[in-house]
C-alpha cells in the first residue's frame, strides 16, 4: 500500500516538475520560432507557426550577422573575450583569497569574508551610477580592463563557495608540503588548487553563464563607439527612424543563447557537485 503511493507520489511530482519545466522551455521555442518568420509575422502572429509567406528562412540570421557597420561577429569576440579574461580572474584571485581567509582566521580575515558576504546582498543599481564614472576614471572602459569591474561583482559568491569547499579540505596535506620547503604560492598551486577542481569548475560555468548573458554593467562601462558585447549589440539592431526589425533580433538571440545553453547541458553536473561541496561540508 505505501510502495503504491510512493509510486503515484512520484509520479505527480514528475509531472509537476514536466509542466514547469515546459513554462520555462516555451520562451526559448517561442523565440525560436519567430527567428525563422519574417518582421511583419512576427508583430501581427507571434505565437503562430512560421509557414507561407510568413516562413523566412535563414534570411533573419544573414541579416542579423551583416546588418550595420558594426559586425555582429566582432561583438561575439568581445564577449567571448570579457567572459574568459573575467572568469580566470575571478577564479584565480578568489580562490587565492579564501585559501587565505580559512588558513588565518583572523579578526580581519573574518571581516573581510562578511564584506564579501555583504556584497552579494548590495543591488546593483545602488552602485551601477558611480561605477560608470569611476570605470572612466580609471580606464576601466574596455574588454581588456572590464574584468576588474567583474571581479569586484563576482568576489562575493566565489569565495562563499571556495571557503566552503576548503574548510573540509584536511591540513596535513598542506603542513607535509611546508615540512618538505614548500613555500605559501607552492603550496596553494602544487597541492591546495588540484583538490580544489569541482568547486572550481561549477564557480567557472556559473560564471561565464552570468557575464556572456549580461547587459547592464557592460552597457554602462564600455566605451559603446569602439566595443559592443552581443546584447548590446541586438539592442543597436535597428534601421532608419528606428525602425526594429523583429525577425533578426530573434535570429541573434538565438545566436546568442545556444552556446550558453549547449554550454550549461553539458557541464550542469559538475555545477550540481561544486555546490554541494561548497556549501553542504564543513
Amino acid at each position: 500500500m505505501r510502495a503504491g503511493k510512493t509510486r503515484r507520489f512520484r509520479r505527480g511530482l514528475a509531472a509537476a516538475l514536466g509542466a514547469a519545466a515546459a513554462v520555462y522551455v516555451l520562451p526559448i521555442l517561442i523565440v525560436v520560432m519567430n527567428s525563422f518568420k519574417t518582421n511583419s509575422a512576427v508583430k501581427t502572429a507571434p505565437f503562430a507557426w512560421p509557414s507561407g509567406e510568413s516562413f523566412a528562412g535563414w534570411a533573419n540570421y544573414l541579416k542579423g550577422l551583416t546588418f550595420g557597420s558594426y559586425p555582429f561577429l566582432r561583438s561575439a569576440a568581445y564577449s567571448l573575450l570579457i567572459t574568459l579574461l573575467s572568469t580566470a580572474l575571478i577564479l584565480l584571485c578568489t580562490s587565492m583569497a579564501a585559501w587565505y581567509l580559512v588558513r588565518v582566521d583572523s579578526r580581519l580575515c573574518r571581516a573581510v569574508y562578511a564584506l564579501l558576504l555583504f556584497s552579494m546582498v548590495v543591488p546593483f543599481q545602488m552602485v551601477m551610477f558611480t561605477l560608470s564614472k569611476t570605470a572612466d576614471s580609471l580606464g576601466l572602459n574596455t574588454p581588456w580592463t572590464i574584468p576588474v569591474v567583474y571581479l569586484g561583482f563576482g568576489a562575493g559568491l566565489a569565495s562563499f563557495l571556495f571557503t566552503g569547499f576548503i574548510r573540509a579540505l584536511p591540513t596535513e596535506v598542506e603542513e607535509a608540503a611546508a615540512l618538505d620547503g614548500c613555500g605559501s604560492a607552492g603550496t596553494f598551486f602544487r597541492v591546495v588548487l588540484p583538490m580544489l577542481r569541482p568547486t572550481m569548475i561549477s564557480v567557472g560555468i556559473l560564471e561565464i553563464m552570468w557575464i556572456w548573458n549580461d547587459y547592464l554593467l557592460p552597457y554602462l562601462t564600455l566605451d559603446r563607439t569602439k566595443y559592443m558585447t552581443i546584447p548590446i549589440h541586438i539592442q543597436y539592431l535597428q534601421g532608419s527612424y528606428g525602425a526594429v526589425d523583429l525577425g533578426a533580433v530573434m535570429a541573434l538571440i538565438v545566436l546568442s543563447i545556444f552556446p550558453v545553453v549547449v554550454f550549461y547541458l553539458s557541464c550542469q553536473k559538475y555545477i550540481i557537485k561544486g555546490v554541494a561541496a561548497g556549501a553542504v561540508k564543513g
